[in-house]
This record gives structure tokens, sequence and C-alpha cells, in this order.
């Protein structure tokens, strides 16, 4: 029993949630191999060589492979699909894109969103925004599972020393080509894997509150910055910052909501970070219910001060 894992990666590194992914496959039981599949990526290649309890690491390079389409990939990873039991992809935009096509193509069931690995066979993942937790088990030959990052501590990046082989690319199928890409481009951690995370919601009242009350304390912090779907909606974030069921899904080491009311859709993004404080003046605010510490004040006021004792 061998399983694979498709990495995350920018032809040059590996992406954290690849890691999460690698712990979630040594779960499953047997060797892990890692398909690094880009254009002049060795230099990931050799990275991903080097995580933890890897056994081989698969390298295809080409140019169909360069921007990462997720017909492209999905042929690279059929093309060797029949030598694993379990196929897994990290549960990010990427993942969520080529995962799908190869379990459709191998007519499986996939296995979405898992959060524990409970034998070879049965994964426990979220449903209902996170408010029930189903146990699903698969007789397929093949499973092809997307991982939740945020349920899985990350594999070692260094330590390991596993072979890299060399695998012919997928040619190009024509179906999709890339035309572009927009980065934002940020001075801060990223939001998926910042340690800190600072959020704001409504209460906030306008973009120029939310910069000028939440910037200061993230930068005291060295925090990334978040926000609720309700700051979103109503112009006073970028959509990139949205935290929740329908934005991203993060577990830092400390989640700071400031005037967030905690909506099941906000919860089910952040309710899995290692230490939550909730400053809200609402004592009846459901956020106070998960949150480690709450403060039942006014942000205005409790924002600033608490930059200032810092």
């Amino acid at each position: 029993m061998t399983s694979l894992v498709i990495a995350e990666h920018d032809n040059a590194s590996i992406k954290s949630a690849t890691l999460n992914t690698v712990t979630a496959a040594l779960a499953c039981g047997g060797d892990v191999h890692v398909l690094v599949a880009g254009e002049n990526a060795g230099a990931a290649a050799q990275a991903a060589a080097q995580i933890a309890g890897v056994a081989k690491v698969i390298h295809a390079d080409g140019a169909s492979l360069k921007d990462g389409l997720a017909e492209n990939i999905a042929a690279q990873v059929l093309a060797i699909a029949s030598n694993y039991s379990h196929i897994l992809f990290p549960a990010t935009a990427s993942g969520k894109n080529a995962a799908p096509r190869v379990a459709a193509k191998l007519d499986v069931a996939q296995i979405s969103d898992i959060t524990k690995v409970d034998s070879a066979d049965t994964f426990e993942r979220p449903i209902y925004a996170g408010n029930a937790i189903a146990t699903v088990q698969s007789s397929d030959k093949i499973k092809v599972i997307t991982v939740r990052g945020t349920g899985f501590d990350a594999a070692a990046a260094t330590g390991g020393s596993a072979q890299v082989e060399q695998l012919a690319a997928a040619g190009d199928n024509g179906k999709s080509s890339f035309v572009g890409r927009e980065v934002t481009k940020n001075d801060r951690p990223e939001l998926t894997a910042a340690k800190i995370i600072v959020s704001g919601g409504r209460a906030l009242g306008s973009s120029e509150k939310f910069n000028e009350v939440m910037t200061p304390l993230a930068d005291k912090l060295g925090a990334a910055i978040g926000a609720s779907r309700a700051a979103v909606d109503a112009g006073y974030a970028p959509n990139d910052l949205q935290v929740g069921q329908t934005g991203k899904i993060v577990a830092p080491q400390l989640y700071i909501a400031a005037g967030i009311s905690g909506a099941i859709q906000h919860l089910a993004g952040m309710k899995d970070s290692k230490v939550i404080v909730a400053i809200n003046k609402d004592p009846e605010a459901p956020i106070f219910s998960v949150a480690d510490y709450g403060l039942e004040a006014d942000l205005f006021q409790a924002v600033p001060e608490l930059v200032q004792s810092l």
C-alpha cells in the first residue's frame, strides 16, 4: 500500500499545504511518494525530497505543466495512478480543481476535505459548516482524497532523504490555456500559513476604520489580517482576506477577532485556531462560545489600548 501526494509548489519551493498533506498520507499507512509536476521545477523536487517521511519524489517536468492547469495535472496523475492505493491533494484552490477530474476518470468517489485518518479506508470530514463530523468509509481500490491542512500537523520540511525519479511529462491536452495571473502583493504573512491572525468584523463600520484599527495591531504582532464575510461584503476589506466557510480556512497559533459576532460560517473557518481571543461589546455574541479569552468591550477603545500595551 503506497500513497501519492500531489505537491503544491511554485516550481522553486514547496507550499506549506503539501507538508500537512504528507502527514495525512503517512497516517494512511505504507510508503509515501510525492509528485512534483511543473516546468524547471528541479528545486521544488529537491525540496520535496527533504520532507520527513517521504520515500520517493516523482519529478515530471515539461512546458505543459508550467502553470498547473488542472487538465494537464490530472493527466499526469492518471498516468501513474494505478501504482497507488491513495492519491492525496491539498484542499486548496488548485487541489480542489484537479482532484475531481482524477476521481471522475478513475470512476471513484472523491473523499473531500478530510481532517482525520481513522484507518486506511476510513476518514473524518466536517459537514454542516463544521457543526457535525462525518465518518466516511470507502471500498474503492484507489482513494482520491483532498486534505484540509488545518486538520493535520505539518511534516518536517527537512530531515528526509528521498530519491528523485524523473518522469516524462504528460502532453498538453489543449482543452485549456493559461492566459495570466494577477497575484496580490502583500508584505504580511500569507493568511493560511500565518501563525498570528487579527481579524475585523462589520462593527468596524468602514474601510478607513478597518485599516486604522486593525493595521497597527497586526504590525505590532507581525500578524496577517483577516476579515469576516460581513466586513468583506460591506466593502471594508478585500475578498482575499475573508476567513470562513466561503473564505479561507485557518488555524494559527493565535487568532484575535475584533468586532466579529461569530456567525457559523465564520467559526467554520477559524475555530481550530490554538488560542482564540474575542473582543466584542455584545456579551451574547456567539464568538465568545469558542474563545479562549473574551473581552466584553468597545473595540475602538480596547484595540488601541492593546496596541499601546504591546
